[in-house]
């Protein structure tokens, strides 16, 4: 079985939520995520979403909470990238605040555009299901940092 673990950052601010337009360099859509991303290799996934909110938009975020921790297995018939066997995400979601910077596009990589987005429109949005997790946990903040499971099987759609 392969394995991502990943950091991610829930910024809302005024009922808006900061959104990073995707552009899959497979060439198969773009669609609206979190800020965040993959854990290298000896990094702390504290400092990750701290690094890629700062790659990803342009802005300097400071965590303000854990939220909670996602891990979910993904058949290998259902992967987005075909594979030989199962996938396990593992996604931690922190509460982050934007202290300075302006949004920008991921010079040379994958993000095209970042934005604040009003939370209520997001139901409207081609988006992964990190964001709905996300949401959710900032939403409930359930003491056990954990949510019921969102649809996978790809980009969420309405």
């Amino acid at each position: 079985m392969s394995r991502r673990l990943a950091a991610y950052a829930v910024c809302i601010e005024d009922g808006r939520v900061l959104l990073a337009r995707y552009v899959s360099p497979r060439g198969n859509g773009t669609w609206w995520t979190l800020p965040g991303g993959g854990v290298e290799p000896c990094e702390d996934p504290f400092d990750t979403v701290v690094r890629e909110v700062a790659e990803e938009t342009g802005c300097t975020a400071v965590v303000e909470r854990l939220l909670g921790v996602d891990s979910r297995i993904i058949p290998a018939a259902e992967r987005n990238h075909p594979g030989p066997e199962d996938h396990q995400n593992i996604g931690i979601y922190y509460a982050a605040r934007i202290t300075a910077g302006t949004l920008r596009p991921e010079p040379n990589g994958e993000t095209a555009e970042s934005a604040w987005t009003p939370v209520g429109e997001v139901a409207s949005l081609h988006r992964a299901a990190i964001v709905d997790i996300g949401l959710a946990l900032a939403r409930t903040r359930p003491p056990t940092g954990h949510v019921p499971p969102v649809a996978v099987g790809g980009l969420i759609e309405q």
